[in-house]
């Protein structure tokens, strides 16, 4: 998808597919535009014609926004999408607004139409790209909206990134597949990139070996930096991402209804390589490392027992009383591994919880965390996209229901609450750093006709990374 924007008004003349964005208080200065929004009835927001013209018939459409807030654009910008889908290439008018709202305007709907334009069908025979190609936007605040279209171009690369990484079938997107790709993408922009093998996980990492030796695929660990800030000493953010690249709940084997869905547990690992990816394209001044650890959680004469007992990288053993529970297992040795660092902040992302989906649906993501401010922070981030997140409590009562007679903690709580008592089995990983969790296991992929990775939350993170101070 190709973004761009152009000086000055949008003229009738213009070829292609236009559209007018304007509020009842601006109104379009075109008069088939204008026609078009006078025939608004009062709950439509959105109306198209097709004009006569020499050459033919022209596409033309406007949409009127009720409200500024990000949520309200994105809702605005994926009815115009739908229009827009249909055409090769739209011309945007931004002209009823000033600076800031047209930029707001412009990051927002080039971001929607962005991801409406994705199609993944590298398997199929014949594959069938988005007609919708190109989008120019046209203000007078030219340099505001080149910013803005900067923005949305990196997040739709990250979002496309994210997608295809969760769509890609398992017996390509193996654990050294998924190393590989993240070595190509952020060495592409200039990254550093550093990965570890079974060697040194197996020596180093008990917990996370633990998993990744029920399968004949060889584990990793992917380590990503990027040194932004003008002090290139300054602490990092560090984004720790679950790469379980096929999940059949090893031991405790999952029903088989759906499983072929457990393709999508490492969407934790393709949104920490996306969002770093994003973030070096967009050259933010952040310093920042990405950490995946990567493997697949098989059932095998070499898998996880329930009833095991592992050792931690921190030195905490714990006992595995469920072979399902296996994103913590690999989440905590990179958590310890992160302590090297001296982080600023630490986020992990992980589809760590079915329970998550219970407590919270499919729309929005659960964060909890042992530092407020950055919570606050990233649930600001949320907002400022209308990337849905709700903060879930992290109390010290959580830790009554992770008992173990025969090692320090177990992978499993006693029943309820159980995307808490999983954040509260990483917290005790954490407790030298600021840290927040993000449970993406409602909001990574969708099921049914739509089944797919939704690249989220990308923009949430991006957002959050390019207001670190």
């Amino acid at each position: 998808m190709e973004f761009s924007t152009k000086a000055g008004k949008l003229q009738p003349q213009q070829p292609g597919a236009q559209l007018f964005v304007c509020t009842a208080e601006n109104l379009p200065e075109n008069a088939s535009a204008r026609a078009l929004f006078d025939s608004l009835e009062e709950k439509q927001t959105f109306a198209d014609a097709k004009n006569t013209v020499s050459d033919g018939l022209q596409a033309v459409a406007v949409v009127r926004l009720e409200k500024s807030d990000r949520a309200a654009l994105n809702k605005a910008a994926a009815e115009a999408a739908k229009w827009a889908q249909n055409q090769a290439e739209i011309h945007v008018c931004l002209n009823a607004f000033p600076a800031d709202q047209a930029a707001a305007v412009a990051e927002a709907f080039a971001a929607v139409f962005g991801n409406a334009a994705y199609r993944f069908d590298r398997y199929k025979k014949e594959a069938k790209p988005a007609k919708f190609a190109k989008a120019v936007f046209y203000s007078e605040h030219e340099s505001a909206v080149s910013a803005a279209l900067a923005v949305a171009d990196a997040q739709v690369f990250g979002q496309t990134l994210c997608r295809d990484l969760g769509n890609a079938a398992p017996n390509e997107c193996t654990p050294e597949f998924l190393a590989q790709t993240a070595k190509t993408e952020a060495e592409k922009l200039g990254a550093s990139v550093k990965i570890l093998g079974k060697d040194y996980i197996q020596k180093k990492m008990g917990s996370f070996w633990s998993v990744a030796k029920g399968s004949v695929q060889d584990p990793y660990l992917v380590e990503l930096s990027y040194f932004g800030a003008a002090d290139r000493t300054a602490a990092p953010v560090v984004l720790v991402g679950k790469g379980i690249t096929f999940d059949s709940g090893g031991i405790s084997l999952k029903p088989g209804a759906g499983m072929d869905e457990m393709k999508f547990d490492m969407c934790g690992a393709a949104t920490v390589i996306s969002t770093f990816c994003a973030a070096v394209k967009l050259k933010l001044p952040v310093n920042l490392i990405a950490v995946v650890p990567t493997c697949e959680n098989m059932p095998s004469g070499g898998a996880n027992k329930p009833g095991d007992v592992v050792k931690s990288m921190k030195g905490l053993t714990i006992e595995v009383l469920n072979t399902d529970a296996e994103g913590r297992l690999i989440l905590c040795d990179a958590l310890t591994y992160a302590e090297q660092f001296k982080p600023k902040a630490v986020i992990d992302v992980a589809t760590l919880t079915g329970a998550c989906i219970v407590a919270l649906g499919h729309d929005v993501s659960g964060v909890m965390g042992n530092n407020q401010d950055l919570v606050d922070s990233l649930l600001a981030a949320s907002r400022a996209v209308d990337d849905k997140a709700w903060q879930l409590p992290l109390f010290d009562t959580y830790k009554e229901q992770l008992k173990s007679n025969f090692a320090d903690i177990p992978n499993i709580g006693s029943p309820g609450a159980g995307t808490i008592t999983a954040g509260t089995f990483l917290s005790y990983f954490t407790e030298d750093y600021p840290w927040a969790h993000f449970d993406i296991a409602g909001t990574a992929w969708k099921s049914g006709a739509e089944k797919g990775a939704t690249g989220r939350p990308v923009p949430l993170l991006l957002n959050y990374l390019r207001n670190v101070k």
